[in-house]
């Protein structure tokens, strides 16, 4: 039987998350997975709303906060367990989105950017400020998942680093698994219409607010997500979580993969999170050669690395 597109895409996934410990010389690095595949999470987000939609968000750290703040505090203040708390912050964030994206949905181009830019702002520094409830600056102890215990009794003792390395692969799996499965839907034909020309789009009748906003409030669930998992694993957060740098990363990490991609999403970020680890060799040149590969990657593959990688080695088949 021939798989589809979708489900090599989902089986290509699944076999590197599976495979790639084998090479893993130290724990260490199955806390740099797991970290890759949390902001994988994010960027996903990113590709629905920029590669689907055509629409940019330089503030989504904003709803990344809203998710780690929630594990932080609704267990402390509302006696939910964290794993509830990761489903209030993602509802909160689809919340937020739905009242912030209908008006500053209308614009366009820089505008929209600017405009989703302060709402991230504006969330950083409400985390900053408010040091009673938030800890401020300094940031917030996060209470224990507890799931690592209930896997223990099922007879696999994992420590810390490979149990959320397993956690968050499948959570990043699930998350492929329904951006993909959204693209092939007619939602996602009519996204892809809306990013090709609104003009066009109205024309055949698509709803083009309502279909923005609908892209907005999933990238927003998915940015909630990827930061309530960090918050989790770290057992620690800080207001950096909903800063600028951190929506910036998350922009660069899709457009360095290929934004229209939803493996391109994961392989940027993967390259984006290794390659400081990489890099560090370097010391006071890190950031310099980063920028340096950025460049490069934009100026000679500007589809993105993945889907540039792809489309030259079947040429060469060919």
């Amino acid at each position: 039987m021939k798989l589809s597109n979708k489900q090599t895409a989902l089986v290509v996934l699944a076999a590197l998350i599976a495979i790639t410990p084998l090479f893993f010389p130290s724990s260490y690095y199955f806390r740099v997975g797991s970290l890759i595949f949390v902001n994988s999470i994010a960027v996903i987000g990113i590709v629905i709303l920029a590669g689907y939609a055509g629409q940019i968000s330089l503030g989504h750290a904003g709803f990344a906060g809203i998710g780690a703040y929630a594990c932080a505090l609704a267990p402390v203040h509302l006696g939910l367990h964290p794993a509830f708390a990761v489903v209030l912050g993602a509802i909160i964030s689809a919340v937020m989105a739905y009242v912030v994206g209908r008006p500053i949905l209308r614009l366009k181009g820089y505008y929209l950017g600017v405009a989703t830019l302060g709402f991230g702002i504006l969330v950083s520094m409400v985390l900053a400020n408010e040091r009673e409830i938030t800890g401020g600056p300094d940031g917030i102890q996060v209470p224990d998942l507890g799931l690592r215990a209930i896997v223990k009794t099922m007879g696999l003792d994992l420590n810390n680093s490979e149990f959320w390395y397993i956690f968050s692969g499948l959570a990043l799996i699930l998350g492929a698994w329904v951006a993909l499965n959204l693209y092939d839907s007619p939602t996602g034909r009519a996204l892809r219409a809306l990013h090709g020309s609104e003009i066009a789009a109205r024309t055949v009748g698509i709803d083009v607010a309502r279909l923005k906003l609908q892209a907005f409030i999933i990238s927003a669930v998915y940015a909630s997500i990827s930061g309530s998992l960090l918050a989790l694993q770290n057992k620690f957060i800080t207001p950096d979580v909903a800063g600028f740098m951190h929506s910036i990363e998350m922009v660069t990490m899709a457009v360095l993969g290929g934004v229209g991609s939803v493996l391109g999403a994961i392989f940027g970020a993967a390259i984006l999170t290794m390659l400081p680890q990489l890099l560090t060799v370097f010391a006071e040149y890190e950031m310099l050669l980063m920028g340096l590969v950025m460049m490069l990657v934009m100026i000679f593959m500007r589809d993105g690395l993945l889907p540039s990688i792809l489309r030259r080695i079947r040429g060469k088949d060919e």
